[in-house]
């Protein structure tokens, strides 16, 4: 089974690829998506976007990292693709499944939904422009209003050369209310050749077993869960092994957010950390009683000095490291 961090515009950023992977479970991240118009970005762009490049590509503690690239117009996505793999993407990701009307109104993400033939044209500018080495990966909603051209979608994809496919189990009109409607994939399997991974609405590792079962799909893309429950991917991958897994307590998630160095970042303001906190709060408060405290206690807290004495306050260091072994994360 291989899981997939997935890639969530504004909220999944380098500093968090670093901190989940560090805990463990996911075999590939994908970045946020690069917004390509006309123009083939510097190197400075693509390294903005995934700081990794400068590692090989890995993360720190050794997770491959892909670049996505979101557009319509496939010689420039095509030029953008080649650049970063040059550069040391591990492949491409093409988005066609973002729901942003900013976006949509541009003729990107998930309005192409509406055009198969768009989306095949773009796929296969992109595949012939990257080495057949790399993967050129796609993510997809079911459709766009609804499902029903969700066949000539995944046929367009297919043809086109893609290498694999993510498909996120709803429409861009649902957005992403629950559910995600798993069962809508397996017709779709019966059509394809190339791995699916399914995406949407997993929670725990009893919602991975249900995706598994109803999607047929063994890989899965996590997204919320994975901000929700910070070793999700772990506690996922060590149930499937039958392995036994110690969950992380709240205070060993706090210790996390401190020892990856989020309140670190010289490019950005002050502020940003304090408002990074209290986003990622919102999430980790459907699984962790403590994070009401805590978002309690920075909620008006703006520096990011205030903001991590008060995270000290509560972090603990685990009894397990970032790989789950028995030694404790040096401080």
């Amino acid at each position: 089974m291989k899981l997939v961090l997935a890639p969530m515009e504004g909220v999944v950023d380098f500093k968090m690829r670093e901190l989940l992977t560090d805990i463990g479970g996911f075999d590939l991240c994908v970045t946020e998506f690069i917004r390509v118009v006309d123009l083939t970005f510097p190197r400075r762009v693509f390294v903005r976007y995934c700081p990794e490049l400068l590692n090989g590509g890995y993360t720190k503690s050794g997770t491959p990292v892909r670049i996505q690239l979101l557009g319509q117009v496939p010689h420039a996505l095509a030029a953008n693709a080649r650049k970063a793999v040059k550069l040391g993407s591990h492949g491409v990701d093409l988005n066609f499944g973002c729901p942003a009307k900013t976006v949509n109104k541009s003729r990107g993400g998930a309005v192409l939904l509406k055009e198969p033939e768009q989306i095949y044209q773009i796929i296969k500018a992109v595949r012939e422009a990257v080495p057949t080495e790399q993967e050129v990966s796609a993510k997809i909603r079911l459709g766009f209003d609804d499902d029903t051209n969700s066949t000539e979608i995944v046929d367009a994809v297919q043809q086109a050369g893609a290498s694999s496919l993510a498909i996120h189990a709803r429409t861009k009109r649902d957005g992403y209310k629950p559910p995600a409607y798993w069962e809508k994939i397996p017709p779709l399997l019966s059509r394809l050749t190339i791995p699916v991974i399914a995406n949407g609405e997993i929670w725990q590792v009893e919602d991975a077993l249900r995706c598994q079962e109803r999607s047929q799909c063994q890989d899965l893309m996590l997204g919320r869960g994975a901000l929700a429950t910070p070793d999700l991917a772990a506690k996922i991958k060590a149930y499937k092994a039958d392995k036994p897994y110690s969950p992380l307590s709240w205070e060993n998630v706090v210790y996390h957010i401190l020892h990856s160095s989020m309140h670190q970042d010289e490019n950005m303001s002050d502020k940003y950390f304090s408002s990074r906190t209290k986003q990622w709060l919102s999430y980790l408060k459907r699984q962790y009683n403590g994070a009401h405290l805590v978002f309690d206690e920075i909620k008006t807290l703006k520096s990011k000095q205030d903001v991590v004495r008060v995270l000290e306050k509560y972090a603990i260091s685990p009894d397990l490291d970032s790989n789950h072994n028995s030694k404790a994360i040096p401080k």
